[in-house]
Parts: C-alpha cells; sequence; structure tokens
C-alpha cells in the first residue's frame, strides 16, 4: 500500500476523517516538504472522487461529511437554499458557498457550522438545471448580457458580440448556455428574439419560454390526431361497450370551457340513486407509447391561460373526437354508482362505454333551473327533473363529507377573461352547480381508486398527505395565542380535528384568518404510485381518472382500467413500472404549469388594475410579511400594502402568528381592509395599494 492509499485508508477509519492537511501533518509529524506532498496527494484524492473538501480545508468521505443530493434554488440577492432529494430539511447556501452552483442545478452538498443551524455548502456540481435562460438583453462596449426573467438565477449570460444576433438594448430574449466560468458564471449565444421589452405580449411568451412551455405541436404528431379524429368512430369502437346513447346525458362546464372530457346521469329509483360519471375515452385513440402518447407524457397536462390554451394533445383530439360535444356519438369510460339517501355507495363499476350528449349546459343555467327560473326551465323543460334530483344528491354527499371530516378551505380561485383586446376580472361566484360537479366527480375519483385498489393493480393515487407534526405544531400554537380552544395532537392531526376546528369559528371574526392559517399548514397534492390517502378530502384512497383531455396521469390510469378488464395480470406486470415515473413527471408538469399560470395571471391583473388607479375597494389581508401585508379583492385580485405606506413609524413582524405589529395598530393575517390602488409595478407583476382604514 502506497502513501496516498495509506492516507485514504486512515480517513475512511476515522483516524484521520474531517481534519485540514496541516492537522494531519502534524499527526505524521511531517517536515514541512512532506507536508506539501501530502497535500498534494489529499487534493489529487478529491479531483478522483475519492474525497471531499470543504471551505475550511477539512478533508473527508462524503459519508463523514453528510453530503447530500439534491437541487439548488436561487435567490437574486445571490445566495440560495438547497433542497435535498430525501425529503429533508433545506440548507441555506451563503453566495461564498455556492462555489459557481445556480439556481436550477443538481448538486452535492454538505451542513457546515454558519450563522443558524440550517446552513450548508456546495461541494459539487453534478448537472446544470437551466440550458436556456429568457431575459432582457443589454448590449455595452465589448458584448452584450442577458438578464434572466427568473429571478433566482441571478448570475448575467455573457453574450458574445459574433451570437448576439442582432439583439437590441431593451429586448426580450432567449439565450443558450453554451459554458461557465470558473466562478459559474454563464456564457452563451442568442438564440431567439421574442420582441421589445415591456410589450404585454412579450412579455406573456417570455414567461411561456422560461417555464419551457410547448406551444406547437410536432408536425408528424399533429398529422397522427387528425387521422384519428377523421377516422371516427367504427364498428369495432363499439365491440364490448355498454351502450347509454338513449340515456339523458349532460355536460355541464364554464361559458368559456376549452376541453369537454365529462358528462353526469343522475337518476332516482324511490330508493336509491344512481349516478352516472362519464368521461372521455381518450386511451381509444392515444395509445401507448405512440408519438402523441409520449408528446402528451412530456406536456404532462394542459395550461391555461386567459388568451390561449398550450394543449396536452392536438386540438383534431381536444376540441374534437374526444370532446363530449352536444349530440354527437361519443366513446367513454363510464363510472356507475348507486348511492343511497345517506350518500353511501352501494354498488360501483367501470365499463367501456359510448353516449351521445343531449344538451351542453353551463354552470349558470343549471344554477337557474335549480332555482326555478321560468326562462330555464322553459328552455330545458326535460332537465327539470334531472336538476332536481341531482342537487339532492348533491347536498347528500356534502353532508357525507363534512361528517366524514372533509376540510372545505374555501380556496378561491381569479376567474381572468379576456375576449376582444378586453381583460375583465369578475367577483369570485361558486354555486350549486359548481358542487354539484365537484362532488360528483370526486366521488367517481375515489369509486375508480378503490376498485383498482381492491383488485391490487398498479395505479396513479392523487394524494394528499396529513400536514407535518412540525406545521400542525406551528398551527396549534398559532391559535392557542389567538385565544381559538384547539385540542388537537400534531403528531396524528386528522381532517376531523381541522373540520371541527372551521365549524366551531363558522361566523366568527376569526375564522378565515385561521381558514388561510390551515391552509399554510397543509401539504401540497401530488401524485403518487403509493395509496396515502387525501387529507383534504378525508378520502382513504383517490385517484384523477375524470380529465384525459388535459392532465397525463387519467390517460394513465384510463389504460390501466380498460386494461385490467380485459387481463388483469397481464395490466398488473405491463404497468408495475410505469406507475412511479408517471407519478413524479406528472407532479413535476403540473407544478410548472400552475407557475407559468400563477405568473400570466399576475401579468393580466397588473394590466387590468392599471385601468383602476385611484379607485377604492374593501380587501381582505391574504399575506403578512416585513415588508408589508398583501390584501385581496373580491374578484381575488391580490395587491401589497408597502411597509412605509402603514399608519405606524414602527413594526415587528412575527411570522408565527401572521401579524406585523406596531406602536400603534397591529396588521394580522384575515382582517378586513379599505384599500384605494395606488400603482402597478411591471417588473415584479404586482399591484400596490395605499391603506385607508380597517373594516370592523
Amino acid at each position: 500500500m502506497n502513501a496516498k492509499q495509506l492516507i485514504l485508508e486512515k480517513i475512511k477509519d476515522g483516524s484521520f476523517a474531517l481534519m485540514t492537511d496541516e492537522q494531519i501533518a502534524r499527526k505524521l509529524k511531517l517536515r514541512p516538504r512532506e507536508g506539501a506532498a501530502l497535500r498534494d496527494m489529499l487534493h489529487a484524492l478529491v479531483r478522483e472522487g475519492e474525497l471531499i473538501c470543504d471551505s475550511s480545508y477539512r478533508f473527508g468521505t462524503a459519508k463523514q461529511f453528510g453530503v447530500k443530493r439534491g437541487v439548488l434554488s436561487g435567490n437574486e440577492r445571490g445566495f440560495g437554499f438547497f433542497m435535498p432529494e430525501d425529503g429533508s430539511g433545506d440548507l441555506f447556501i451563503p453566495h461564498r458557498a455556492l462555489k459557481g452552483a445556480l439556481h436550477g442545478d443538481t448538486v452535492l452538498a454538505i451542513p457546515v457550522r454558519g450563522r443558524s443551524d440550517d446552513e450548508g455548502e456546495i461541494v459539487a456540481i453534478l448537472e446544470r438545471g437551466l440550458k436556456e435562460v429568457v431575459g432582457t438583453f443589454r448590449l455595452d462596449r465589448k458584448a452584450g448580457y442577458l438578464k434572466a426573467d427568473e429571478r433566482k438565477f441571478s448570475e448575467e449570460v455573457y453574450i458574445p458580440f459574433n451570437k448576439t444576433k442582432y439583439c437590441k438594448n431593451g429586448d426580450k430574449a432567449v439565450a443558450r448556455i453554451t459554458s461557465y466560468a470558473r466562478d459559474g458564471s454563464p456564457a452563451g449565444e442568442i438564440i431567439e428574439i421574442l420582441g421589445e421589452g415591456g410589450d404585454f405580449f412579450v412579455e406573456e411568451l417570455a414567461l411561456i419560454r422560461t417555464h419551457n412551455l410547448h406551444e406547437e405541436f410536432p408536425e408528424a404528431v399533429i398529422a397522427e390526431a387528425q387521422k384519428k379524429a377523421a377516422r371516427g368512430i367504427i364498428e369495432s369502437d363499439l365491440h364490448g361497450r355498454l351502450d347509454l346513447r338513449g340515456e339523458l346525458i349532460i355536460t355541464v362546464d364554464g361559458e368559456d370551457t376549452r376541453d369537454i372530457d365529462d358528462a353526469i346521469s343522475v337518476s332516482f329509483d324511490g330508493k336509491v340513486y344512481h349516478l352516472g360519471v362519464h368521461i372521455a375515452d381518450v386511451s381509444n385513440y392515444v395509445p401507448r407509447n405512440g408519438i402523441i402518447d409520449k408528446e402528451a407524457y412530456s406536456r404532462g397536462t394542459s395550461v391555461y391561460f386567459p388568451d390561449r390554451v398550450l394543449p396536452m394533445l392536438p386540438p383534431a383530439l381536444s376540441n374534437d373526437i374526444c370532446s363530449l360535444n352536444e349530440g354527437v356519438d361519443r366513446l367513454t369510460l363510464s363510472c356507475l354508482m348507486t348511492v343511497d339517501k345517506s350518500g353511501k355507495v352501494l354498488e360501483k363499476r367501470v365499463v367501456p362505454s359510448v353516449i351521445n350528449s343531449r344538451h351542453r349546459m353551463t354552470y349558470k343555467a343549471v344554477t337557474k333551473i335549480s332555482e326555478g327560473d321560468g326562462e330555464a326551465v322553459a328552455k330545458y323543460p326535460d332537465l327539470v327533473e334531472f336538476v332536481e334530483t341531482a342537487v339532492e344528491l348533491t347536498k347528500i354527499l356534502q353532508t357525507t363529507r363534512a361528517n366524514r371530516g372533509g376540510v372545505d378551505m374555501d380556496i378561491k380561485e381569479a376567474k381572468i377573461l379576456y375576449e376582444d383586446g378586453k381583460i375583465t376580472i369578475p367577483d369570485y361566484e361558486r354555486t350549486i352547480s359548481h358542487e354539484m360537479i365537484e362532488q360528483f366527480m370526486v366521488l367517481a375519483n375515489e369509486s375508480v381508486a378503490t376498485l383498482m385498489t381492491e383488485r391490487k393493480m398498479p395505479f396513479v393515487y392523487r394524494v394528499h398527505e396529513s400536514p407535518s407534526a412540525e406545521k400542525a405544531g406551528d398551527f396549534l400554537a398559532f391559535l392557542r395565542e389567538a385565544g381559538v380552544n384547539a385540542d388537537f395532537d400534531p403528531e396524528s392531526v386528522s381532517p376531523a380535528d381541522y373540520k371541527k376546528l372551521l365549524d366551531m369559528l363558522e361566523g366568527e371574526a376569526i375564522y378565515p384568518l385561521v381558514n388561510r392559517v390551515m391552509l399554510r399548514s397543509m401539504m401540497k397534492a401530488k401524485y403518487s404510485p403509493e395509496n396515502l390517502g387525501h387529507f383534504g378530502l378525508a378520502s382513504d384512497c383517490y385517484c384523477h381518472f375524470t380529465s384525459p383531455i388535459r392532465r397525463y396521469p387519467d390517460l394513465c390510469i384510463h389504460r390501466i382500467i380498460k386494461e385490467s378488464l380485459v387481463d388483469a395480470e397481464k395490466a398488473r406486470a405491463q404497468y408495475a413500472s410505469v406507475v412511479a415515473p408517471t407519478s413524479e413527471q406528472s407532479s413535476l408538469c403540473e407544478k410548472n404549469a400552475a407557475d407559468a399560470e400563477r405568473e400570466v395571471d399576475a401579468l393580466y391583473t397588473v394590466a387590468y388594475m392599471q385601468n383602476k388607479i385611484g379607485e377604492e375597494y374593501d380587501a381582505i389581508i391574504s399575506g403578512v410579511t416585513s415588508f408589508g401585508v398583501f390584501a385581496e379583492l373580491a374578484n381575488t385580485v391580490e395587491g401589497l400594502i408597502p411597509i412605509g405606506d402603514l399608519p405606524d413609524d414602527y413594526y415587528d413582524f412575527d411570522e408565527k402568528s401572521y401579524t406585523l405589529r406596531g406602536t400603534r395598530a397591529s396588521f394580522r393575517l384575515g382582517e378586513k381592509v379599505r384599500v384605494r390602488v395606488d400603482g402597478v409595478d411591471w417588473g415584479m407583476r404586482r399591484t400596490q395599494f395605499h391603506f385607508l382604514n380597517k373594516i370592523v
């Protein structure tokens, strides 16, 4: 064993672990020249990947340092956060410890002693995260530079003169990163000029590029989809299908819906309700591993913006042969359920079917029928009993879910409309028809997931895990400080605990505050090959079955269901290795799409609010930070009241109680305030409010 191997063994067995070269040299009583040779050997072992050297120049193995693999989330101020793959706590990475790593990079990191207990440093960059960067271009005498729109990517991209593609100062552009300097600074080339910065639609396009969303389909995919749609429904498609074309089946959607993939039927025989949820059989037209399927898998989901949709499937499928349009035959997968008067599902089955939707209904029209509106009743006489029965069943299912502990988080979603160049944001509205479709879809999703679990099929579940003990504990501490008598155990909190709390506070002034803080204590829903239950719905078994036109997990489980009906053992073998990567990919695509939708909605909101400057509104405090409070209007538009605009000279931010306390006033999540629109910040895509007074 030579000297180099001996040193490595001594570090591995712990004798010299986590020591500097000087400390090891002293232990070995080496002379200066021998110490220099030792230092060379140690750094050679680092280059070979045998050892790691931290910022304190200590040497050790990855295990001794506690090295973890994960992704770096950057910050515009130059530091970052390391998010480990194993789900353990994030580490704060100061700028000096980034070692050239940038936002999105896959890295190795170690915990270190620092200003906080959760500080770390990067020890290796395994893979660069961003291959292309979207941003604003500037030019100086020597070269060009692209400042990323993604503020977490803090380094400018250096663009040599001959790689600028004649880009002008202030243009929005896309750069491909071609290399990195030793300090991590990226260099690249302009590959696309989007247009002049500040132009509304250029800014929207920049956001689409930033999130790497697909705008166009490959020609081969379009051609294949058109071929499938042109074929229509042929005789062989109907073999083995339940013919429901004579049944009263309708679709219910928003007036501006862009894809129609679910329909309902409902009746009451005097004893039990018969509910059918009929979903477009997209899998009949999109075979697994075909070119359409591969494109859909990479997209993961449709993405919806006020002025456009980026569909998961080509329009020939999503808007034509797979869309459950009124008065035409369509292939479906039907979940047929028998429900008693207590809301219990007595029988359930899923069958391939064919339907012909009698009416394309809107939420508004169904609500009017339920309210006995004369014009609506006269227009749809065949739906009066149908809607009456559907409303009865909806109320039964609402009560059943509430008794089970389902948590109604009262989450508002902005509705931004764009038509003929005009942006409108109507007040948030939720009617009995919205509840009807939600309850029926949730019941179908539960029934399908339960059936497949009973059959022990590989599956893609929609899961929502219980809050962590830490988050539930913080929520409990907040409640007690607010004077709310809550006694749940943070280690084993249940949906019923949260439901009981909301019921107890219903109608009280503190209710909106508790509702919002409760939401912040919860985990994020995701897709999983394991059935982990759905906390918010108080459901033991849940999936997404009802939207295969716009969500890939739904399409995947449609295939599993249909193939399990033919040969369960073959389906088990075929999909055992599919559900895990599908779950992971779908969760990533869903998050990326949601982020893009939120940022584009913010852009439209700023454009809308620019014309409201000077107007006054009632609002609810929706967020509290160290730099001000956010307030939300009835139409869900949110704006910032900067801390300097609040009526006091000093404020202390209490993160756990979501309160900003001053010497004379305080502001708390959920409080009602009166605000005036003071301006908009296009860079931050944010509306700025001026505080007028609190509403008691």
